[in-house]
């Protein structure tokens, strides 16, 4: 609130009773001690979460109250002078509905008849000013009833506030003509745009704080199934009943939605209990918030969540550590809140619509045995799903094929339903009508004009989301209900498992009709082709359907594969093959990031396992989706460049095409254009002759011919300069593709990636992929790809020239790279480093014919990547490539190596040597939490 200025009051000849310096410290001493009191009976399970808000609003009651009184701020009818102003002190928005948080906002309304007078501005000043100095946030304004009024017809959020107006000190007569006029304004067209504006005030915070309730750091309070839906639907209800709501129920707001929901029957008596338990379980989570954090913190941040967890005596139990639980049951809670908005405040919409229009529902005969009530699509009978539960996927189709909106009672009973679903499992008609609901394309529903939202309406017709919250899938589907409300603790995922899979079957949808055609053109283009779509959306729903587990999702996740596809009707074939995707859906992507694409026998081998082109297809569709589905973030122009390109070498081989061998011919083919290219340009024919000699087969077959030509140029300057010691860099920006390309030419020697990492890593630059080419005459040619800390290209040229700077700087030990970045570094914060992120290296001598690999897990550090080459060099291995990916914090670095003779690692004790240093280094990068 703000406080509206008035004009015309006369000097003040204000004096409060007591001093504001002495009503400062008697105020102080007792809300310290009195609250202290309230957090150690919630902090000991003696008090519950709602229990303790309303104490917590109790007293900041009291001490409103005496401090109006110290003021000399005019008192009740009884108490104060016939000729003293009318006034009354209020409390408002949260506040007024007698809960607050330990750092809550203190919303007051300083009510008056007429423009308050000088007097009783200084005294509304000295409240003000001692509740400041208490350190409490106090949002406040001083109105007339007449300008309190014009505020709320205009404002949306001033309107809402006053609906939990509550009278504190003072006349509360006042308060009550508030009341009453605001009672009578919500009425008739007056409450139909409250109510929309309260809707679409929703759904604009949804879109703020996160559409999705399945965040894995969720704010509790605006995000979408937190406390604030439940006080929207609140709101809703009593600026529907107003005054009708009794005095008693009235006293029991505290409770929730119980009071309106109990008046108007739309919920049974078990829901309504249900309602409580949701109320106390977020207020409950919230003050352990408050006063863990010491802040009005608001998101469960993970560094929060295990302590809160076991506050609230969640234990280990099995594979599940206590933070899981304690966010499983978080995201269920929120499941339930969605549940009632999706019921409540459409049966709610419908109830006021009666009561304006004065007529009964207009009932009519539907398609298919079903009815339609105002145009929405309604059950007959309530017993239905129990009687035959078949009929629970015949509605939700016919609701489908004719693009028909479900009645909210409707909704209500496909919930109450949920326990019986599981007798669907083998049902044959069943599977048939779930395999439609699942693959069918997304169309745009028909719904009656006062529908509550477009959003409500595209949830329906997108019918996955449904048959979650409605507890429906997790009864059909065997293991459904192991990852319901999962949470991924890695920094990576930003949805629980279930909500990543719901939104990458959304992803695939959104593909096949071309509305990523431009983010993700390759998918698009492929996504055309397929024939096999059944296959492709069931793998998409069972992809991460073994997590949770305790062992290799993607191995558990294969078996309930199968035995979901036998459930569903699949033939052996098909069953056989959506395990395999499942099997395999991180194949590519785990490939395409962290090994050698241009290595052979990686081809090779990835073209065994997959064996058939449309297998392929059908995997990169999935890793593509998988990846886009983790968040907008995680997908770029980078991985669509090293996933088509490994795409596109597997299908070579698998269409009987170059075996993707060292092709002499290949080789041959490579140096012929850009020995044309290069005499085109002018370059003199020593300089190619020069070129054309340093590289070997794998340099050719390993870069396309403009990068090709940008080395040849490259190389040409170097033979200019004349000089042995000279390092040349060439730095290309290549925004479409969202990296930039450093290559480095000069002299071998030691610790030269190693320095180049460092200097990369002082400049901001995130490494995505590096090469390293030793060429003939021992020079090396170094290909870095990076960029910048937002995922896009370096494109701006003072950073270009920073780099190039900083780079040769290193190169030439002009900077102490080991001080200069531990002095750059930033420590994590509190919130990341509570992700336990476990350090492994393992080292496969088989997957490579030239290299040892070696792959290194560990937290992500800005100089992580500069240390881990550091140590490699000390320990005289040479570094052929180097390929860089993060997952949230989690750094996959892969290298592939060699030792001084130019060989594999030949022994058990190289191997457990190397392992050892690297697991020191990652340890020794690793800063313990501040």
């Amino acid at each position: 609130m703000t406080n509206t200025p008035y004009t015309s009051a006369p000097p003040s000849s204000y004096q409060p009773l007591i001093p504001r310096e002495e009503a400062l410290t008697r105020l102080r001493t007792e809300l310290g001690t009195r609250r202290e009191h309230i957090r150690q009976a919630f902090e000991q399970r003696e008090k519950n979460g709602v229990e303790t808000a309303r104490n917590l609003a109790l007293l900041m009651d009291h001490i409103i109250e005496t401090l109006a009184r110290y003021a000399g701020l005019p008192g009740s009818e009884t108490e104060q002078p016939a000729h003293s102003e009318a006034f009354c002190l209020c409390a408002t928005g949260g506040y007024g509905a007698a809960l607050m948080a330990p750092f809550s906002d203190v919303d007051l309304l300083f009510l008056t008849q007429t423009p308050p007078s000088a007097d009783l501005i200084k005294s509304i000043e000295y409240v003000l000013y001692t509740l400041w100095d208490l350190g409490l946030r106090v949002g406040h304004a001083t109105r007339t009833i007449e300008s309190a009024m014009e505020m709320a017809k205009t404002d949306q959020t001033a309107c809402t506030t006053l609906l939990d107006i509550r009278p504190l000190y003072g006349q509360t007569a006042l308060a009550h003509t508030l009341r009453k006029q605001h009672d009578i304004y919500l009425k008739g067209p007056s409450l139909k745009k409250f109510i929309r504006g309260a809707i679409a005030q929703r759904e604009e915070r949804h879109l703020a704080f996160g559409d999705t309730p399945y965040l894995v750091e969720p704010h509790i309070k605006e995000g979408k199934g937190g406390l604030r839906d439940l006080q929207v639907l609140n709101w809703i209800g009593h600026a529907a009943l107003g005054y009708d709501i009794p005095e008693q129920s009235t006293r029991q707001h505290a409770r929730g939605l119980a009071p309106i929901s109990t008046l108007l029957g739309l919920l049974t008596k078990r829901e309504v209990a249900r309602t409580r338990i949701l109320w106390n379980f977020f207020w409950t989570v919230r003050l352990h918030l408050h006063y863990i954090t010491g802040r009005n913190e608001e998101r469960l941040t993970f560094d929060v969540q295990p302590i809160i967890g076991a506050r609230m005596r969640y234990g280990n139990h099995g594979h599940q550590r206590g933070v899981d639980r304690f966010m499983r049951h978080h995201f269920l809670m929120a499941r339930a809140v969605m549940r009632l908005s999706h019921v409540f405040q459409p049966a709610l919409i419908l109830y006021l619509r009666h009561q304006i229009q004065q007529s009964p529902p207009h009932i009519e005969a539907g398609p298919e045995a079903f009815k339609r009530i105002d145009g929405y699509l309604s059950l007959p009978n309530p017993l239905a799903l129990v009687k035959e539960p078949v009929t629970v996927f015949r509605f939700l189709d016919c609701a489908r094929r004719h693009q028909l909106t479900l009645h909210p009672t409707a909704l209500q009973q496909l919930i109450r339903f949920e326990r019986h679903s599981a007798a669907l499992r083998e049902n044959a008609e069943a599977a048939s009508l779930f395999l439609k609901l699942l693959c069918d394309p997304l169309k745009e529903a028909h719904a009656p004009a006062d529908a509550p939202t477009h959003e409500a309406i595209k949830e329906r017709t997108f019918w996955l989301p449904l048959l979650n919250e409605t507890g429906i899938l997790s009864h059909f589907l065997p293991g459904w209900s192991r990852i319901l409300g999962r949470t991924q603790f890695d920094g990576y995922h930003l949805y629980s498992v279930d909500a990543h899979i719901i939104e990458s079957i959304r992803i695939l949808r959104l593909i096949e009709q071309g509305q990523m055609a431009d983010e993700l053109p390759l998918a698009y283009k492929i996504a055309r082709t397929i024939t096999q779509r059944t296959i492709l959306y069931l793998a998409a729903l069972l992809h991460d359907i073994g997590k949770g587990r305790g062992g290799g999702h993607s191995e558990i996740g294969a078996q309930i594969a199968t035995r979901i596809c036998q459930q569903l009707g699949l033939s052996a074939s098909d069953s056989d093959t959506v395990s395999w995707l499942v099997l395999h859906h991180l194949l590519l992507s785990r490939t395409a990031f962290s090994r050698d694409i241009d290595d052979p026998q990686t081809i090779l081998d990835l073209a065994d396992i997959i064996q058939s082109p449309k297998r392929l297809r059908l995997l990169l569709l999935l890793s593509i989706i998988d990846i886009r589905a983790v968040g907008p973030h995680a997908w770029n122009a980078w991985k669509a460049t090293l996933l088509g390109r490994l795409y596109s070498r597997i299908a070579d081989v698998l269409e009987g095409g170059l075996q993707a061998q060292e092709d002499d011919e290949r080789v041959e083919q490579n140096k012929i254009f850009v020995q044309e290219a290069l005499q085109a340009e002018g370059m003199t024919p020593a300089d190619i002759a020069h070129f054309i000699k340093l590289g070997r087969p794998g340099y050719w077959l390993g870069f396309d011919g403009d990068s090709q030509l940008r080395h040849a140029r490259l190389v040409s300057r170097y033979r200019a300069e004349g000089r042995d010691d000279a390092i040349l860099l060439d730095i290309a920006p290549l925004p479409e593709r969202g990296i930039t390309e450093l290559t480095v030419f000069c002299k071998d020697q030691p610790g030269l990636f190693s320095r180049i990492t460092g200097a990369l890593a002082l400049c901001g630059a995130s490494i995505a992929d590096a090469r390293i080419h030793t060429l003939n005459g021992n020079m090396v040619l170094d290909t870095f790809w990076f960029q910048d800390p937002y995922g896009e290209a370096f494109i701006e040229e003072e950073h270009l020239d920073r780099l190039r700077e900083t780079v040769i700087q290193a190169i030439h030990g002009e900077i102490d790279l080991s001080e200069t970045l531990k002095a750059a570094q930033f420590p994590l914060t509190r919130r990341l480093e509570a992700l336990h992120i476990p350090s492994q290296v393992l080292i496969d001598n088989e997957a490579s014919e030239s290299c040892s690999i070696v792959e290194v897990n560990g937290r992500d550090r800005p100089a992580l990547l500069h240390n881990i080459t550091a140590t490699l060099s000390r320990m005289k291995l040479h570094i052929s490539s180097a390929h860089i990916m993060t997952y949230g914090l989690r750094a996959v670095d892969v290298f592939y190596i060699t030792d001084a003779t130019g060989h594999k690692l030949t022994s058990p004790a190289q191997e457990e040597a190397l392992a050892a240093a690297l697991i020191n280094t990652l340890h020794q990068t690793a800063e313990p939490p501040t």
